[in-house]
């Protein structure tokens, strides 16, 4: 008996030591979730109990609570373990559905010196229809009190199916604008081009090189909205997977639950998706260092040895 009892306390600390760092590291994401999104913990404490009662009393108050119930879920969802969100969800008396809107509305109005906004939206049914907005014209509502035909005085006085409607329409109107932009300006680009073709021309490399530069930023943007949307469907795939299974007659928290075929099918698809854009991403930076290896050694140093200003002043 004595010689098991050191080799039991070893293993109870082991396990204290195990469930401690766990705490810890749960702790720091979910305060780096709080601080992402501007939310205030309650008692400066990330324990899921605190954030649902102050979710609770702000769902008592006005619609300038409608962003911190939104921010408080997202953080109350990083604090909970695996599966127990639906049931505080329960308790708080929030569809799923809906408590996703108000994660979204968070997200989306995350950066507005809102109160205007808000004020026109009035209610939280109205601050909900306008997420169908880019985030653009979300911005250029703050900034400047209208976005295409669409005006804060419009969402103030405006119905709900009045401000439906319009918002879906502000949203056409703003793709219809970007197409025939990017129409004017493939015209112009052929344009240039069958000029180039007649008279020859001499463009300081700087000009030259900027459309490249362009392209670049362009189709680095379109890879991290995919990368997002990619992240946005593993959080809905968990959070459907979640609600399908605890709304079951027979669910049991203490049981497996098996992903359905179909669902491990979705799965595995955003699984082969990641890794092909891993495979891309190793196969970019082996041809960058193979071609240019040294060279970028060399701009990177140069970059971090240039004072400010000084490519303006040789210009």
């Amino acid at each position: 008996m004595p010689e098991i009892l050191p080799a039991r306390v070893a293993s109870i600390e082991a396990a204290q030591t195990a469930t401690a760092l766990v705490l810890s590291e749960n702790d720091t994401r979910v305060r780096a979730v709080a601080m992402q999104l501007g939310y205030q913990l309650p008692a400066d404490c990330t324990d899921p109990d605190l954030i649902q009662r102050d979710i609770a009393a702000n769902m008592r108050r006005s619609v300038e609570a409608c962003l911190e119930v939104g921010r408080g879920l997202r953080v109350l969802k990083e604090a909970c373990g695996h599966g127990s969100f639906i049931a505080r969800l329960d308790v708080l008396g929030i569809e799923t559905r809906v408590a996703q809107k108000f994660m979204a509305s968070a997200a989306k109005f995350a950066n507005a010196a809102s109160t205007p906004l808000l004020k026109a939206a009035g209610n939280q049914t109205k601050l909900f229809e306008m997420l169908v907005l880019d985030d653009e014209q979300i911005q250029e509502l703050e900034l400047t009190g209208q976005t295409g035909e669409l005006s804060l005085d419009d969402v103030a006085t405006m119905s709900v199916k009045e401000l439906r409607a319009a918002v879906r329409q502000a949203r056409q109107d703003a793709g219809y604008t970007a197409e025939q932009l990017e129409k004017e300006r493939a015209r112009a680009d052929k344009a240039e081009k069958k000029l180039r073709g007649r008279v020859p021309v001499v463009m300081p490399l700087d000009e030259r090189i900027t459309p490249f530069q362009v392209e670049i930023a362009e189709r680095q943007s379109l890879t991290e909205k995919a990368l997002a949307a990619h992240i946005e469907a593993v959080t809905a795939l968990e959070a459907w997977h979640t609600e399908e299974v605890t709304s079951q007659p027979d669910y049991d928290p203490t049981a497996p639950a098996p992903l359905p075929k179909p669902v491990a099918l979705v799965l595995m698809s955003l699984v082969s998706a990641g890794e092909r854009l891993a495979a891309m991403v190793g196969q970019l930076q082996h041809q960058l260092e193979e071609s240019f290896g040294a060279d970028i050694a060399e701009a990177r140093q140069y970059l971090m040895q240039e004072p400010a200003g000084a490519g303006e002043a040789d210009a």
